[in-house]
């Protein structure tokens, strides 16, 4: 093990232990959660990471993923036409890519992934993924099914996972609340995966791969984080029950189609909107901001950048050095994971792919460790998002959830490095799976 796997593995207890160090019952530890959770994602990674076959098949399936967003984008392209080009690219006409535009080659392949997932759904695939995984995590982990069944349908769908548990949200206590609100967080949506696919596959040829497998391991260290932060301490009417999901079934794969595609239309609509709002308001704020960090840098004699964008990089970095990231490109990279907590994670992974491009970062493992970090909703944003999801399905919950909200954010912050640092405990330049 070189020395940043060795860091990337201590820096799964010196998460974890902050995690403990927030928590609202520190004498409340479900260690059986945490021994079954780090088994299961150590022997995950292991396969993927080190077993030749494990790394052949997760290329596969990061083939397979670049081959249908070349199928999606097709619409696209008959749509906008040069416009929807990838750079590089060459049109049927011969006519060249007029360069990368989010809204015209990126945002089109959710609406496609939104209709494919709902064609899944229709054909029953992903509700009996979904059940096998959740029963899974209830057997393995001594948590309620609906926590389970959460957590596993975040794997495969973004805030709409709480309508799989929708019946049992009424009854949940303040624990199994946290842990929707962190799951749903700290984990990506299949649809907007395929965005960072999109987003980063020029300068990364192996990222499907690589979020794939981020999605896979996230979902443990959602419920770890969660059961740190917020530890049960009632009784859960599900504990130790596997529960099916809930989900109300299209009359026809056509129907599923259009269904699909309208959600994904609106979670569209929503990132723009978020994008809009957010970076604008970040703008605004970092006008203040700067001007008496300016004062203060002339009065101290300092170079510290004020802007939010840098005060989390500067909060940030001991966390970035924690997860294994090579100290020659901590301060990048700390600065990228940091502002995710501000302009969201979309932001974060095209900031990523631009140093990339501008062969800013120096050590591939710095790539994989925070394509890793990033892979998660764990944003101000998205907290305002999934309690108001939530809370549309039980609104007699509001209180609780709004009280709880934060420390799913947290915990959701942490579970991300703690997926991070799984994969840079067995992430080597030797990995199949590699960076490049």
């Amino acid at each position: 093990m070189g020395m940043y796997n060795l860091v990337s593995f201590c820096g799964i207890f010196i998460i974890m232990g902050l995690g403990w160090l927030f928590s609202t019952h520190r004498r409340t530890i479900n260690w059986r959660l945490l021994r079954g959770a780090l088994i299961l994602q150590a022997v995950f990674a292991l396969f993927i990471f080190k077993v030749p076959i494990g790394s052949r098949l997760f290329l596969g399936i990061n083939s397979a993923v670049i081959t249908v967003l070349e199928a999606a984008s097709a619409g696209s392209r008959f749509v906008f036409g040069r416009l929807a080009l990838a750079p590089g690219a060459i049109g049927e006409a011969g006519e060249p890519s007029l360069g990368f535009f989010l809204a015209f080659q990126a945002f089109p392949t959710i609406i496609f992934f939104s209709a494919l997932m709902s064609i899944l759904y229709y054909i029953g695939v992903l509700p009996w993924l979904i059940s096998r995984c959740a029963a899974l995590f209830t057997r393995l982990f001594a948590i309620s099914g609906a926590e389970s069944l959460c957590a596993a349908s975040n794997m495969f769908v973004g805030v709409e996972s709480a309508l799989t548990v929708k019946p049992y949200l009424r009854t949940m206590t303040r624990s199994e609340l946290c842990t929707v609100l962190t799951c749903g967080m700290a984990t990506v949506a299949s649809n907007v995966l395929a965005l960072y696919v999109f987003t980063l596959q020029e300068q990364f040829p192996a990222i499907a791969g690589h979020l794939v497998s981020a999605s896979i391991i996230a979902a443990p260290s959602a419920l770890i984080m969660s059961k740190l932060v917020v530890p049960e301490t009632g009784a859960p009417a599900t504990l130790g029950r596997s529960v099916a999901p809930f989900y109300e079934r299209e009359h026809s794969v056509f129907e599923a189609v259009i269904n699909g595609a309208n959600t994904g239309v609106r979670v569209v609509v929503g990132i723009v909107a978020l994008l809009l709002a957010v970076l604008g308001l970040v703008a605004l704020v970092d006008l203040g901001i700067i001007a008496l960090g300016s004062w203060i840098n002339s009065a101290a004699g300092l170079q510290v950048d004020w802007s939010l964008r840098g005060l989390a990089g500067l909060v940030f970095y001991p966390l970035t050095v924690i997860i294994g990231v090579p100290l020659e490109d901590a301060v990048l990279i700390a600065r990228i994971i940091g502002e995710r907590l501000i302009v969201t994670e979309v932001v974060s992974y095209q900031h990523l792919a631009a140093a990339m491009a501008d062969g800013a970062i120096a050590n591939p493992r710095s790539t994989v460790i925070a394509t890793y970090a990033l892979c998660g909703f764990a944003h101000l944003a998205s907290m305002a998002i999934f309690i108001g999801g939530v809370s549309a399905l039980v609104p007699d919950k509001t209180a609780e959830l709004s009280r709880v909200g934060f420390r799913a954010l947290l915990a959701a912050t942490l579970a991300c490095l703690l997926t991070a640092c799984i994969a840079g405990t067995f992430y080597t330049s030797g990995s199949i799976l590699g960076a490049g």
